[in-house]
């Protein structure tokens, strides 16, 4: 008994602690950048004159890449090497950052966004499979995944404080050139603490594969980009719909038969894997339309300056920090069913909290509450999805298992925003329709932000849908208990 302590004992990583915080630093970035841009977007836009119609591409520039490449960046990861990779992605991430930063057109700024978003894709499924391959006792790993968890979480509210800060006390140059540094910190530090690991046995890729889901996914999210601005309805809207059915259905017919898959089947049909990833994109597409339409209703109806209304997300991110600590105590005592369910039953609560918002809601007695309820959850609810997301997976897939996590989230933030943007903007013009306003009318503006809360809304009723379905899905379709997350602390070899 006292030799096979030992043998565990000695695999144990005695820098893992210290890769953590690497890999901490590295996801911060990437989750923050999604929407450390979102508050700088009026600055940059009248400085480099892009127009109305053209600068949603600020943000779906950066999504396109990043979700249609996840799957083969996770493969990548695998085979080349998920140190290598991850390094790689630091200092990718860090030249395309400055190319954006210094940018002086739209076309430059656009094309470094898609840039950022390549890198992100190699990047963010290595830094999970690196947790997953270097913490390998069970509890150890949990705390690992609760600082993981944690950041996925509030890295949308921290990027949306950043951002305010930046914009009023800096420029909106320093949004996208705050990340060089960050990054290049993170790449010194990776030297000596991460340790190298990679898929062994079969390492060919799958082209054909990689080929039509990174073309299949990207088209699903350029596709859900025109939806606000043409609608579901149109023709083009379709057609890109169309085409991502085509390229997605042909994906899963070569996967399921060739020798050497991008994503082997078995990644999905684990009943806790494919939970995991079916409730992250359900969530993803609640909680990306919250920040949204939130940061609107601040700026927008509260007149709030950025700074101001970036700084009002700041106890979302710490309620989040909470709660994930929580989490990570909690998952190796009850297992990931219940918290998670908990969890996700108060970001049901916190949304529906957010649907009594008024043009007169006041921030502390009407706002702050809902955001505290929603962040205590989302902290609870994201430990045990990226733990479960990864159980039992095995050191040859563990890149491509985080690459679908990754994927879901991304996926379902990109949908989400789109459908809820939609409903949002249908409320609100029903409200003018049946109150015949003239928007446009200056006399009418008291009543414009009733109708334009009443889109916001509407939009969070639905967010609270998608939570509830989330939780309903988690809780009858996770069997995973405390004991069997205890039986993966085998360790993981570095191959």
């Amino acid at each position: 008994m006292s030799t096979a302590t030992t043998n565990t004992t000695t695999e144990l990583d005695p820098n893992r602690w210290r890769a953590l915080l690497v890999i901490a630093i590295a996801q911060l970035m990437v989750v923050l950048d999604a929407s450390i841009v979102n508050i700088a977007l009026p600055s940059l836009q009248a400085d480099l004159g892009i127009s109305d119609a053209n600068r949603q591409w600020v943000v779906t520039g950066y999504t396109l890449a990043f979700g249609g490449l996840l799957l083969l960046g996770g493969r990548i990861a695998d085979f080349w090497g998920r140190k290598r990779a991850f390094m790689t992605g630091l200092l990718g991430f860090a030249v395309a950052s400055a190319l954006g930063g210094v940018a002086q057109n739209q076309e430059m700024l656009f094309g470094a966004r898609a840039l950022q978003g390549v890198f992100a894709a190699l990047l963010a499924p290595a830094a999970l499979s690196l947790i997953t391959v270097t913490f390998t006792d069970s509890k150890e790993r949990a705390k690992a995944f609760g600082v993981y968890g944690g950041l996925s979480a509030g890295g949308a509210a921290i990027g949306l404080i950043l951002g305010g800060l930046l914009t009023q006390y800096a420029s909106w140059h320093w949004c996208l050139l705050v990340n060089v540094p960050i990054a290049i910190l993170a790449f010194f530090l990776a030297i000596p603490n991460v340790h190298e690991s990679k898929a062994t046995g079969d390492t060919r890729y799958d082209i054909p594969g990689a080929i039509t889901s990174s073309l299949g996914l990207v088209s699903l999210v350029y596709g859900i980009t025109q939806v606000a601005e043409l609608g579901w309805s149109d023709p083009t809207t379709l057609g890109w719909f169309g085409a991502s059915l085509v390229l997605l259905a042909s994906f899963f017919v070569i996967e399921s038969r060739t020798s050497h898959p991008l994503l082997p089947m078995n990644i999905l049909l684990n009943r806790n894997r494919g939970a995991s990833y079916l409730t992250s994109f359900i969530v993803g597409a609640g909680l990306f339309g919250m920040f949204l339409f939130l940061a609107y209703f601040f700026q927008g109806i509260l007149q709030y300056s950025p700074i101001k209304a970036g700084l009002l997300f700041l106890p979302f991110s710490v309620g989040v920090g909470i709660s994930a600590g929580i989490a990570s105590q909690a998952l190796p005592r009850f297992g990931p069913r219940y918290v998670s369910f908990i969890g996700l039953l108060m970001a049901t609560a916190g949304m529906l909290l957010l649907t009594r918002l008024e043009p007169a809601s006041s921030y502390l007695s009407d706002i702050l509450p809902a955001l505290m309820v929603l962040s205590l959850g989302m902290g609870l609810v994201f430990v045990p999805i990226s733990a479960t997301a990864l159980f039992g997976v095995g050191n040859h897939d563990a890149g491509v298992a985080s690459a679908v996590l990754n994927t879901a989230q991304q996926i379902g933030g990109a949908l989400g925003t789109a459908l809820l943007n939609t409903v949002a903007v249908t409320a609100t013009a029903n409200y003018f329709m049946t109150n015949m306003i003239d928007p446009t009318d200056p006399a009418n503006a008291a009543v414009v932000a009733v109708g334009l809360t009443d889109g916001f809304v509407a939009a969070f009723t639905w967010s609270a849908g998608f939570m509830i379905v989330g939780a309903i899905i988690w809780v009858f379709m996770i069997n995973a208990d405390k004991d069997t997350l205890g039986a993966n602390d085998v360790p993981v070899h570095a191959g």
